[in-house]
């Protein structure tokens, strides 16, 4: 498939593209369907719990079926189909279990901040406390790519307003600011629980909506939706009738 950054760069630029925080390209095979994931901006990653969410969704659709099994950069992943609403589809995903989970000091712009570092399948980079658009765009952005994370990090800002609720602001690693994750949900959530005296159970709320996690005795369980909105032909690049 060519220039498969490039491309992504491109049905991501949103102007002059179709618009979005990423790019997944999927396969099937003997071993089921595995899934390949493109930052806006290019760059690999691992994983998208949104992403993986909306793949699944149109398997649902293109297939039937309740149980939905992905490979992922980040290994296997199993999707729960719990309800279905016209084209919205609400999944339940076995996240895996949370690791390298640690809370250390990091300076960065100007000042020294707590943070909780893991990772969900990715690098993630949690920040507990005020969460505003200035800091996302001033603290988290520095954290994304500070030389602490040599490959980058997603970044959350975290407040615990009650034991079972977690609002959250997104700093994505090859994107920017954006309206959801359902990584950065469970790395937020992680952080909460194990940081913050936040239940094991919590909804965290974004600008994009809310999400479910629930951290059991074998992982992460990431509760949330996609809906499907249409399918679209990609023409740029083919040859003139």
């Amino acid at each position: 498939m060519g220039d498969v950054p490039g491309l992504a760069r491109a049905v991501c630029e949103r102007h002059r593209g179709i618009g979005a925080d990423g790019l997944l390209i999927y396969g099937d095979d003997a071993g089921g369907t595995t899934m390949r994931l493109l930052n806006a901006d290019g760059s690999a990653s691992e994983i998208s719990g949104n992403g993986l969410r909306c793949l699944a969704a149109w398997l649902a659709r293109r297939d039937g079926g309740t149980d939905i099994k992905v490979r992922t950069g980040a290994g296997p992943k199993r999707l729960r189909l719990l309800d279905r609403s016209g084209q919205r589809y609400t999944f339940q995903a076995a996240m895996g279990q949370p690791e390298e989970l640690t809370q250390e000091s990091i300076a960065v712009a100007g000042t020294t901040v707590t943070a909780i570092t893991l990772r969900v399948g990715n690098p993630q980079c949690v920040v507990l406390g005020e969460v505003t658009i200035e800091r996302l765009h001033s603290l988290a952005a520095a954290l994304a790519v500070h030389p602490r994370f040599p490959a980058g990090t997603n970044v959350e800002l975290a407040t615990v307003e009650a034991p079972d609720r977690v609002r959250i602001l997104i700093w994505e690693r090859g994107v920017g600011p954006t309206e959801a994750s359902g990584t950065g949900a469970c790395a937020a959530a992680v952080a909460a629980m194990a940081y913050g005296g936040a239940a094991r159970a919590v909804d965290v709320i974004s600008p994009g909506g809310s999400q479910r996690v629930e951290w059991r005795e074998d992982g992460l369980y990431l509760t949330g939706w996609a809906e499907l909105v249409g399918e679209v032909r990609w023409l740029a690049g083919e040859a003139e009738a």
